[in-house]
């Protein structure tokens, strides 16, 4: 049988070996069922308690006996279908009171609004992150800031992300610091000259959330997301003053 099964249901394996052994048996005794299911008379007894807290057995007196009876087989079902209506309830009141009540103890920005990421598979998360946001957004646009020495690095982990935007009709419009970067559709480039080497970076506002993309020694990338309604909103004030003054 599929001890799965009763693990979900808060049944042991023991519990379930002395539960068909009574099945088996009908009404018996300690010693009896203990026999049967090969488990020492001490844990059967505690098994047998448990059992009957969960309903799957009854006992009745015999004497200065007691005699175990199980229940039928369908008692099984009555305790899954018992657990579904418990987490049925506890889901909705973690949707509609208990998790609202602890976002309300909170504070208004915290560590947990800024996260890390490093290495090609975490500037891949990154960029998913960028088109899975602005895809559920009515207004599906975002606005980037980027530096020439970053461009080479940026999409390795994930070359078809301009593809992906394209086809996600996510626009984007980008300052670009520095000579080069390519037009693509569905986007609006403009540069701000600059004389010598520029550091490499790339930061991109896409409401409520910045992620600010580097290179550390080697050119390895580093990531900051900051999850922050009022840090996005100043970020864009920015881009667009910027933007309207090239």
């Amino acid at each position: 049988m599929n001890d799965h099964i009763f693990e979900l249901l808060d049944l042991s394996k023991r519990e379930v070996k002395i539960y068909r052994a009574l099945l088996a048996l009908g009404p018996s005794s300690i010693r009896v069922i203990a026999e049967k299911s090969g488990i020492n008379r001490g844990t059967t007894y505690e098994c047998l308690k448990a059992l009957q807290s969960k309903g799957v057995i009854s006992y009745l007196p015999k004497g200065k006996r007691r005699l175990f009876s199980p229940r039928e087989p369908d008692v099984l079902l009555q305790l899954a279908q018992d657990k579904q209506r418990n987490l049925d309830q506890a889901i909705d009141q973690l949707k509609t009171r208990v998790i609202p009540d602890m976002h309300h103890l909170m504070p208004d920005f915290n560590a947990a609004n800024v996260s890390y990421y490093e290495g090609d598979a975490g500037i891949e998360w990154v960029l998913r992150d960028i088109l899975s946001t602005v895809s559920a957004q009515e207004n599906k646009q975002y606005s980037i800031f980027s530096s020439k020495p970053i461009r080479a690095h940026l999409y390795r982990p994930f070359p078809n992300f301009t593809l992906q935007r394209i086809q996600r009709g996510i626009e984007v419009k980008v300052i670009a610091i520095g000579d080069g970067g390519e037009d693509a559709e569905l986007s609006e480039r403009k540069w701000i000259k600059t004389d010598g080497p520029v550091d490499a970076a790339y930061i991109a506002i896409y409401p409520p959330k910045c992620a600010i993309i580097s290179l550390a020694s080697h050119n390895y990338p580093t990531a900051v997301v900051i999850d922050s309604k009022e840090v996005a909103a100043a970020q864009q004030i920015i881009f667009q003053t910027l933007w309207g003054l090239l």
